[in-house]
Formats: structure tokens, sequence, C-alpha cells
């Protein structure tokens, strides 16, 4: 097996690094009162953005599918395919949140206190899943597969909520978007 990345203690400060840096950059954005205008193209943002977390959510099912039927060679182009839709999502998430005012839950009923448990659970994990999947990404990466399959049983159920989470988050909401 070709080894893509070196296993030594300069990647994993990185990971670890990476792991507190990206949450905080993306909150201290988000935090930005003063929208920066982008033009209105990023209004349509939301909606890639659902799209995303629904293909992203459907290809981390298809990795474990494969993975579980000892396809190697599709479990990771569908767990890499996943980190690239991660990726994008993240940079989209930005674009929208510092070009965009927040949009208000409308939701009435019983229906609220759903909405709100599920985003800030989506929230809350969404933060502490960077860490495990940049560790999954890195052992897988750097031959660790013994890591690798430890990891990955916290990191697979928690990317998963978080990927449906933010489907469902965005079903909920996407009445009220402007």
């Amino acid at each position: 097996m070709n080894l893509i990345v070196e296993k030594n203690a300069k990647n994993e400060r990185l990971l670890n690094i990476l792991s507190i840096a990206i949450p905080v950059a993306v909150a201290l954005l988000i935090g930005i009162r003063t929208k920066i205008d982008l033009g209105a193209w990023t209004k349509v943002l939301p909606h890639v953005i659902g799209f995303l977390n629904t293909t992203t959510s459907l290809t981390l099912i298809a990795g474990f599918i494969f993975i579980k039927n000892k396809n190697i060679k599709g479990h990771r182009q569908m767990m890499g395919l996943s980190f690239l839709q991660g990726a994008l999502f993240l940079i989209l998430y930005i674009l929208y949140h510092v070009s965009n005012p927040s949009t208000s839950y409308g939701g009435e009923g019983v229906l609220r206190p759903i909405y709100y448990f599920l985003l800030i659970s989506h929230i809350v994990l969404s933060v502490g899943v960077v860490w495990f999947v940049l560790r999954a990404v890195y052992f897988a990466l750097s031959g660790q597969i013994a890591e690798h399959k430890k990891i990955v049983k916290w990191t697979f159920p928690l990317w998963l909520y978080v990927s449906v989470t933010g489907v469902i988050v965005y079903l909920m909401i996407s009445p009220y978007y402007n």
C-alpha cells in the first residue's frame, strides 16, 4: 500500500491544530455582525448546502456498505468524496453566513423544540466531529489501518448524524428563507 501521508508527530500536531482552528474560524466568521455583500447568488447557498448534506449522508452510507462488503476501493472513493463534500460544505456555509443574516425558524408547536434540539445537537457535534474526521482520514492515508478502524467506530455515526440532522434542519427551516 502506498502511503500518501507520513506518520509523524508533526502531522499529528497539525491535525490537532486544525481540529481546533477550523471550528473557531467558522464561529468567528459567522459571528461577523456586518455582512459582506457577495451578491444575490449567495441566496441559493442554503439549498446547495442542504443538497451537499444529503449527498454526504449517501456517500457515507455507501462507504460503510462498501467496507462491510470488503470493497476497499469503493470505500476509499466514497469516503474521499464525503471528505471533499464536507470541505465544500464548509466553504459554502461560511460564504453564506458572512454575507446573509441568520434565518429565524418560524415553526410553532411541537416542531419548534424538535427543530432546536436537532439544530443544537447538530452544531455541537459538528464541532467535535472535525477532530474525528481528520484523524480517521490521517490514519487511513498514513496506513495506520488498526487506528483507523478504532476511530471510525465513533467517527462514522457522529459524521452521519451531523449530515442527516443537517438535512432535517435544512428541510425544517427552508420555508423561512427569503
